[in-house]
């Protein structure tokens, strides 16, 4: 079963964009991913959209974050990416006739509600300054950090 990583790679971006001293082109964020310049642009988009980043075009221009890192919570960009399905399980059949698969159905049903409420309070109760704030940890504790993400961003960045 493939996994949905948006939310993660979208988080991922951001991150990137927090730490950036300048804009970041769509080719040095996909870098950062190890994914494609085209897909970045589609999903940054609608994060444009939602008033987290922005963009510009030309020399030196790239995306840049449109928000405060304190007030959005991952749930916000939770929602803003589409609120995808948290869980991969789900009934057979919605309307079943049968009143084993009924009793199967409201047995799953509730579990699984439960805990993507759960999942969406948590996501809510963290921000993306909590996020910048645990890389900076790691960062600092790690001593070959600093040039890995100074490679990653000036490589698309020259002079």
């Amino acid at each position: 079963m493939k996994l949905d990583s948006k939310l993660s790679s979208i988080l991922h971006l951001l991150l990137h964009m927090a730490h950036s001293e300048r804009p970041m082109t769509s080719e040095a964020l996909a870098a950062c991913l190890q994914g494609s310049p085209v897909v970045v642009r589609r999903t940054l988009a609608g994060l444009r959209e939602a008033g987290f980043v922005s963009s510009e075009k030309g020399h030196g221009g790239g995306w840049v974050l449109a928000c405060n890192l304190k007030t959005v919570t991952l749930r916000d960009v939770y929602d803003a990416v589409g609120a995808p399905t948290v869980f991969a399980m789900g009934h057979r059949s919605d309307n079943p006739e049968c009143l084993v698969e009924q009793a199967v159905n409201g047995a799953l049903s509730g579990a699984l509600q439960d805990a993507q409420a759960l999942l969406v309070q948590r996501l809510g109760r963290v921000t993306l300054a909590d996020l910048a704030a645990d890389f900076n940890r790691r960062f600092a504790a790690h001593p070959h950090a600093r040039s890995h993400l100074e490679h990653i961003h000036l490589r698309h960045h020259p002079e």
